[in-house]
């Protein structure tokens, strides 16, 4: 279900203004596509940063204007904290789109129990998916992962009705023996004695005639 936001409609533009609707606990915005004109809004910030939050890509504008959008770009401050303004496009939930998703590493691999450890490769993907069945977020599930084994975007279950977008053979995440293990390995039984700082040989001759 598509998160709603509370819209009104901007009177005036520019920095100043945006700052002070910040202040005021608002958040501007644009809308755009369909061959309409541009709508310049203003969003309930703590309604913005609830849909972020959970990876919300469909949300559902109500008040000024009444339509489904799509949250296209995030204008992040300095610090990567507060959401500075939002970028929306105008869809239905009919409608195919292209959307990037972040992918959540989901189980205990079974290579865990052999030494490995999980190295996570690619965060996010892209899909072709209807609209209105865009899920937060997609799950890697690496229960059956074994040790030496890889789990690629095209393990990955997709909502119905979507494609991959990324190549299918990329790796998300696989399990790896560790780096330390690996080195110890790569030279069995080969002993690494500390080497001996010793004094050169006429310095301790002068020594010992002292």
């Amino acid at each position: 279900m598509a998160d709603v936001l509370k819209a009104s409609l901007r009177d005036s533009l520019g920095r100043q203004r945006s700052k002070r609707l910040r202040v005021q606990g608002l958040i501007p915005a644009e809308l755009y596509g369909h061959g309409q004109p541009n709508a310049h809004l203003s969003l309930e910030a703590g309604e913005v940063r609830a849909a972020i939050k959970h990876g919300a890509h469909l949300v559902e504008l109500k008040g000024a204007v009444n339509e489904s959008a799509l949250i296209r770009e995030v204008q992040w401050d300095h610090y990567g904290i507060e959401v500075l303004h939002l970028d929306l496009a105008r869809v239905s939930a009919e409608e195919t789109v292209e959307v990037t998703l972040h992918v959540e590493i989901r189980g205990t691999a079974a290579g865990l129990k052999d030494g490995g450890v999980l190295q996570t490769i690619l965060h996010d993907v892209k899909i072709r998916c209807p609209a209105g069945l865009i899920p937060d977020k997609l799950e890697a599930k690496v229960a059956n992962l074994r040790l030496g084994g890889q789990f690629t975007a095209g393990d990955l279950e997709l909502p119905a009705g979507a494609s991959l977008i990324t190549a299918a053979d990329q790796v998300v995440v696989q399990c790896v023996t560790p780096l330390d293990q690996e080195a110890a390995a790569a030279v069995p039984g080969e002993v690494i004695e500390p080497e001996l700082i010793r004094k050169p040989k006429e310095a301790e001759e002068g020594e010992d005639k002292e």
